[in-house]
């Protein structure tokens, strides 16, 4: 799923600050058989929160390649073993 990332419009909120729109699109086949974009959702959020989500995912996504990478290992290990 990509998602399209700009700025929000100022909104009347309690707590100032800057505000982000993310779009969560994705692509899709139409009728024809060209490829479309479709959004999903739309979602407004605090920049810093934003971010905050953002470099939590990139560490799961961090650890998550780690696991990959030791499986790799392993399976290249047990190809070449002979």
């Amino acid at each position: 799923m990509a998602k399209v990332i700009s700025a929000a419009a100022a909104v009347e909120s309690p707590e100032p600050g800057k505000m982000v729109l993310i779009k969560h699109t994705r692509v899709m086949k139409n009728a024809n058989g060209n490829d479309v974009t479709v959004l999903d959702y739309e979602e407004t959020k605090d920049v810093d929160m934003a971010i905050s989500d953002a470099e939590a995912t990139k560490a799961r996504l961090e650890a998550e390649l780690v696991d990959v990478e030791a499986e790799l290992t392993d399976f290249i290990a047990i190809r070449d073993a002979e």
